[in-house]
């Protein structure tokens, strides 16, 4: 199994993960919104220190590459380019729907015939993050569609066997979920779903350098102007 360091700041979540050869991960996960620049890299530091290596003697650094909040996504990656860059270490980008995709277990489905799910998750702005998968028996779901944004009432979940992420409980009646679709608000970004699908991609050769590593927005503006606000305004 390889050493990674998985990072995600793209909720109001500060998490970080660490595979180094122990029994079990090593982790730290804490709502923290905007103190998580502060805590991330003594969390980083105590962690190696918990597992009693250096950043050098890692394979790699894994980090959740969004979608998510921008100033979250973008600490994220700007922390893992400084570490990859210091410690001349390949990068393994995760999207955060996919993390999220991958904590979910088929074994622990109440219905074990379920065959889609869609990972759905709040993108403020009253808009929905969310793309559709296929559950494989012994291997993580696969996405099958683009990560996609969207209003609520436009999300498609009519294949979907199974809905998990915060968007149901951020805009409950508003999703057009099916009344037999099994549904998990608690399911959310984690370090250890970053780390268990990163760990995935280190098998097959997914990693790249870190100069190629970009962070994932789908919203082309994360606010309007002033002026645009008045523009929008004013046609209505």
């Amino acid at each position: 199994m390889a050493r990674l360091l998985a990072i995600d700041t793209s909720s109001s979540w500060c998490s970080v993960a660490l595979s180094a050869g122990t029994a079990k991960p090593l982790f730290r996960h804490e709502k923290l919104s905007a103190t998580a620049s502060q805590n991330l890299l003594p969390w980083i530091e105590a962690l190696l220190q918990e597992a009693e290596i250096d950043l050098q003697d890692l394979d790699a650094i894994a980090v959740g590459v969004g979608p998510g909040a921008f100033t979250g996504v973008r600490l994220g990656v700007a922390v893992t380019q400084g570490l990859a860059l210091s410690a001349n270490l390949p990068v393994i980008p995760v999207i955060s729907l996919d993390a999220i995709a991958a904590q979910f277990s088929h074994k622990d489905q109440a219905n074990s015939s379920a065959k889609n799910l869609v990972v759905a998750i709040d993108a403020r702005m009253d808009e929905v993050y969310w793309a559709q998968y296929q559950l494989q028996l012994n291997a993580f779901p696969k996405r099958i569609s683009e990560v996609k944004l969207s209003s609520p009432e436009t999300v498609d979940f009519s294949e979907a066997d199974v809905v998990i992420g915060s968007a149901i409980v951020e805009f409950g009646n508003r999703l057009a979920i099916p009344k037999t679709t099994i549904q998990n608000a608690q399911i959310g970004i984690h370090s250890l779903g970053v780390l268990m699908l990163a760990q995935s991609m280190w098998d097959q050769d997914l990693q790249i350098s870190v100069d190629r590593l970009e962070p994932l927005y789908i919203r082309n503006k994360v606010a309007f102007t002033t002026e645009e606000r008045l523009q929008n305004t004013l046609v209505k």
